[in-house]
């Protein structure tokens, strides 16, 4: 299993998968990480996401880094659990799930968008934050809230992101991103996702070294 820290330090770009379906997210993971990326997520709003999940993590688990997105409730991690998902990504700060995550040796990033949420997560074992909405926190906010949260909390601005904006995300302190629509949306063809992919990984060696 690829753990997140190694995962993010190979790129710190999450590929959010909001609606793709099982017959094509080993193709689509696949062409990702031919480009470099290493953690996959598919949100539990997808088709059939635990079936999606599961396939990706036969395929790919052992090179990748899968999980869920939109993760609301402990009974949801349960089933990405079963499913083989080792990353749980909810929108939201709930110490619970974060709490019974590490217990089970699963890795968590849960969202928040005030300090004290990301102070609550850190304390219940969070692997890193999920900066939600992004576009609801831009950098500024970002750049205040760095100020006082450990230098060493990866966090990952999350809404909106595109190669044109993570410059001064970077700026203000973040460590990576985590991708929709503008990696992927539902209908994309395999090619049109390894373009997308490769402006993000191409902006994102202008800005550091992945």
């Amino acid at each position: 299993m690829l753990a997140f820290t190694d995962a993010v330090g190979r790129c710190p770009l999450i590929a959010i998968l909001r609606g793709v379906k099982p017959h094509e997210v080993v193709e689509i993971g696949s062409a990702l990480v031919d480009e470099g990326f290493a953690i996959i997520e598919v949100p539990l709003n997808s088709p059939d996401p635990m079936a999606s999940i599961r396939v990706l993590t036969t395929a790919l688990g052992d090179v990748a880094l899968i999980g869920a997105g939109t993760v609301l409730r402990e009974s949801q991690m349960d089933q990405v659990e079963q499913a083989g998902g080792k990353l749980i990504v909810m929108p939201h700060a709930d110490g619970n799930i974060v709490r019974l995550a590490r217990q089970r040796g699963l890795f968590t990033l849960p969202g928040f968008a005030t300090p004290t949420e990301a102070f609550a997560m850190l304390e219940a074992g969070a692997d890193g934050l999920k900066l939600f909405p992004a576009e609801a926190n831009p950098p500024p906010v970002l750049k205040a809230m760095r100020a006082v949260l450990p230098k060493e909390t990866p966090i990952f601005p999350v809404g909106s992101i595109t190669p044109d904006n993570m410059q001064p995300y970077l700026n203000a302190g973040a460590n990576g991103f985590g991708l929709g629509s503008a990696l992927y949306k539902p209908g994309a063809s395999v090619g049109q996702v390894r373009e997308a992919a490769r402006r993000f990984l191409d902006a994102l060696r202008g800005t550091r070294s992945i």
